[in-house]
């Protein structure tokens, strides 16, 4: 039996002691987690949220920025295109290439950190990947062509290494979040955690703002892009680098937070199956300490007394596959990774390109230099603040009650119509600038008060701990995936047919079409829906199907079937030498 501790008063509850005694290390698992879910929502709970949400406010920062970044990039590097109707603007090839690095690079660290923090644990990667992102924007910052390499190389280069970091920071902030948050509020943590994204775009265009205005004279000195040389071109190469630098600042501001977050008890339980440990850091949780000290030696006598009998399958490749090729399991996975899928194929084509959006409904035209910057950065501030940021919070006020399912379902439903309509009616909809401009608004909000907020929320409650990680990285990047074909074959296809030199409409004459495939993709996401559990108000163990005597009760999985416990007396699926 385990001694009790020292410690604990009306603020600060001893939860350590309230079942130290039980001599059960899976009685002990139960109670201990039982209290996480039951903690009244404090303080604690919302650093974790400020200290995961300032990564994906640095992520959606330094995703959306490229989008008003490429244009400076054309500005300053090819005045001396072979075509001078091109002198001043980015090939489409090169700005491609840019924006699709990032995803490159997400799609690996979502798999790679994922898997990661599953086999290592949570804490040990947390903050790494932001280590990562601060140093590979500062990098970009920093870059410049030389003979022996171009602008456009360098910067892939750097986009692929930030890519990963912030691939990394998926699956970390959203389990790490999961596993802390008590079941009531489990939802609207991990949605204030992605709201944050809001932010961060609002952040990009409002920088992109500010430092047009302040290099206003300069610009003004220009009407067009092939014609700024002299101050205009050393303006814009300056804001360029201001705007890519500033997303290394947050991110700065939480690496210390991160690096010191205590490692979450459920994976100490589950994986590590350290139950001492899981109790200490479950009570240095709560009194906002950065990990629990056991004492060590009761510590090694209960790893000693329970090995073998906490009931949780350890965590194997056998188990892994055993686990995913049942259906009630498989199917999960599925729909998850192809939820996301097909939110990203419409989502970053959409907002990648949001400048080019804004050139098509006049949002991003001008008589000079100074007029087209802060014309975008306008635009694109309308769109965040009239439809993306409103969406991020309207989930996290209502996905607990309303729950995630209804939610994601709502939310392709809407996005299926608004992109029938716009592409089925584009070339009416062009004679009234307002109206298309309002459906792209209500897009950007059903995207955030729909499925882009749900299908970060639920991959990261409806796995069993071990491989919780492991399968939101699959499904992140599953997304990431769709955001690359979006970006390599519907960005070109948007230009079919446009004449050399054209601007404005001309420059997407199938634009329209692009609409009504991405109204396809929306239609699709309601099969994939199906296939997802409700998640709202049930604990991490019952939708592991670790719960006797619920819906989801699953007796093989939960190891309390025969012959699948986690231990080395109960045969197969347990061995070590094939632990992941």
């Amino acid at each position: 039996m385990a001694q009790k501790t020292a410690g604990g008063n009306a603020a600060f509850h001893n939860f350590h002691n309230d079942y130290a005694h039980i001599a059960d290390p899976n009685e002990r698992r139960r109670l201990a987690l039982a209290e996480i879910d039951k903690a009244p929502f404090g303080w604690y709970h919302i650093r974790a949220i400020v200290v995961a949400g300032i990564g994906f406010f640095t992520d959606a920062y330094d995703i959306f920025a490229i989008n008003l970044v490429t244009a400076m990039l054309g500005v300053v590097y090819w005045q001396d295109a072979p075509d001078p109707k091109k002198a001043g603007t980015i090939p489409e090839h090169s700005d491609t290439a840019i924006k699709v690095a990032t995803s490159g690079g997400t799609v690996i660290g979502q798999v790679g950190f994922g898997a990661l923090a599953d086999l290592v644990g949570r804490k040990r990667m947390y903050g790494l990947e932001l280590i990562l992102i601060i140093f590979a924007t500062l990098a970009q910052s920093l870059s410049s062509d030389s003979p022996g390499i171009s602008i456009v190389g360098i910067i892939i280069f750097w986009r692929v290494l930030m890519g990963i970091g912030i691939g990394g920071d998926y699956p970390l902030s959203s389990i790490i979040t999961s596993e802390f948050a008590t079941t009531k509020w489990r939802g609207a943590m991990m949605g204030s955690v992605f709201a944050m994204q809001g932010i961060g775009q609002f952040t990009a265009a409002m920088i992109a703002l500010i430092v047009t205005s302040g290099f206003k004279q300069s610009l003004l000195s220009a009407k067009t892009a092939a014609a700024c040389d002299g101050v205009c071109l050393l303006a814009v190469d300056k804001m360029w680098r201001v705007i890519i630098g500033f997303g290394a600042v947050p991110g700065c501001i939480a690496l210390y937070y991160r690096l010191t977050i205590p490692e979450t008890p459920r994976y100490t339980f589950d994986v590590a199956r350290d139950v001492e440990k899981a109790g200490e850091d479950t009570k240095a949780y709560i009194q906002g300490r950065a990990e629990g000290h056991p004492d060590e030696i009761r510590r090694v006598t209960t790893i000693q007394e329970t090995a073998g009998r906490l009931e949780i399958p350890k965590a194997s490749w056998s188990d892994f596959f055993r686990h995913y090729s049942q259906w009630r399991h498989g199917k999960v996975l599925l729909g998850t990774a192809g939820s996301w899928f097909t939110l990203d194929v419409a989502f970053y084509g959409l907002g990648l390109n949001n400048s080019i959006i804004l050139t098509a409904i006049g949002y991003a035209k001008g008589d000079s230099m100074y007029k087209i910057f802060y014309n975008t950065a306008v635009g694109n501030l309308i769109i965040v603040c009239a439809g993306s940021i409103p969406g991020y919070w309207v989930t996290v006020a209502t996905v607990d009650t309303l729950g995630r399912k209804p939610i994601q379902y709502m939310g392709f439903s809407m996005l299926t119509i608004i992109f029938i309509c716009i592409g089925f009616a584009y070339d009416q909809l062009l004679k009234h600038n307002g109206a298309l401009l309002a459906l792209y608004v209500l897009a950007q909000f059903f995207f955030n008060f729909g499925p882009n907020a749900t299908t970060f929320i639920v991959p990261g409650e409806c796995f069993p701990t071990r491989y919780r990680s492991t399968s939101h990285g699959i499904s992140a990047a599953s997304g990431k995936v769709g955001a690359i074909i979006a970006q390599t074959i519907f960005g070109p296809l948007r230009t079919r047919g446009a004449a050399p030199g054209a601007t404005g409409n001309a420059a997407s004459p199938w634009l329209k079409h692009v609409m009504q495939i991405f109204a396809l993709f929306m239609l699709l996401g309601l099969f994939t829906t199906a296939l997802i559990p409700e998640t709202k108000r049930k604990t991490l163990e019952e939708l592991a199907g670790e719960v006797p005597g619920t819906s989801n009760y699953d007796p093989v999985s939960s190891g309390h079937g025969t012959g699948y416990r986690g231990d080395s007396k109960s045969g197969s699926g347990s061995a070590d030498d094939d632990r992941m």
